[in-house]
């Protein structure tokens, strides 16, 4: 008989999770999924159910790595709130089963995974494709995965100045409060890219709140929010004039509105970049659009287990 599923909580979740061990396995999953062998990575693109009257979705997002021996489903509410609500924009569980006898080993707090690992393959976008010796990050947005982004960006490259722009001045403020450094906040958008090198939108905006004519060329973009066909951050100059990079193609081209609604033709894939196969146009403007896969997820929820596992084993 299966033993009981482990329920793993948030705080223990930030605990074991950490970004310098979780960029390299995510790197080898990026480029796992990019070869699309089967026995590597076995990913359907995410369903959406409508959560109509509540203005939302629920996000289903399997994967199953043969080779590694890993199974595992994230299930994910997102919603368009209104200003000002007290309720979450996006709530989320992994759930990691056993391959072989389908029993459920362990069930996690998905919202830290999902905040830690997208501002993780956002930085590997940075990593790849940003201009060298970048020296301003400007991040639009002031949520958790604002906070996220910043954290993982600050900790894994030196930037000498960031800034922030909300919609509120109480997001910004609140934001500002949170960082440890100087956080110069902008009481616009185009105040906060106009000349920075690398700009990650993390909004929950469905038109556009970053416009081509203020990115600097060779700038790197990382748009992280909008993640419906009909939702946008980026305008349709930006998307035509700059080398467009996604997590997964056929995501992007069924779920970005970016990309969807601006024509654009996705060039690569990040983990083509990793595998060597598409080539990193630093000396672009890059944009790298993020829609987020299972098998993110799934890296990082076995993650989790083993750490936790190897923890618990010293008791």
């Amino acid at each position: 008989m299966a033993a009981p599923p482990v329920v793993i909580w948030e705080r223990e979740v930030r605990q074991l999770l950490s970004p310098a061990d979780l960029i390299p396995r995510l790197e080898d999953a990026l480029g796992k999924f990019s070869r699309r062998d089967a026995a590597e990575v076995l990913q359907p693109v995410r369903t959406a159910v409508p959560l109509q009257k509540h203005g939302g979705f629920m996000g289903l997002m399997p994967t199953y790595m043969e080779k590694d021996g890993v199974l595992s489903t994230k299930f994910v509410c997102f919603y368009k709130r209104e200003e000002g609500s007290t309720l979450p924009a996006v709530q989320a569980t992994v759930v990691l089963l056993d391959p072989e006898y389908g029993n459920v080993k362990a069930v996690m707090d998905g919202e830290v995974i999902t905040a830690m690992r997208t501002a993780a393959v956002s930085a590997i976008s940075a990593k790849l494709l940003m201009p060298p010796q970048a020296e301003v990050l400007a991040i639009l947005g002031t949520g958790k995965q604002a906070l996220s982004h910043c954290r993982v960006f600050t900790e894994m490259f030196s930037f000498k100045e960031l800034r922030v722009w909300s919609r509120t001045k109480e997001g910004a403020a609140r934001f500002i409060r949170s960082i440890d450094g100087p956080v110069q906040g902008c009481s616009t958008a185009e105040e906060a890219v106009r000349g920075a090198d690398v700009i990650v939108t993390v909004t929950g905006s469905t038109q556009p709140v970053l416009f081509g004519q203020w990115v600097k060329a060779g700038a790197h973009v990382a748009a992280v929010g909008a993640c419906r066909p009909d939702w946008r951050e980026l305008d349709d100059v930006l998307m035509k004039e700059a080398v467009v990079y996604a997590d997964s193609r056929e995501g992007a081209m069924l779920e970005s509105g970016d990309v969807i609604l601006s024509g654009a033709e996705v060039f690569a894939e990040l983990g083509d970049v990793i595998n060597g196969t598409k080539a990193a146009h630093r000396e672009k403007t890059t944009v790298f659009k993020s829609l987020g896969m299972g098998v993110e997820d799934a890296v990082s929820a076995q993650l989790v287990f083993d750490r936790w596992k190897a923890q618990a084993g010293k008791f």
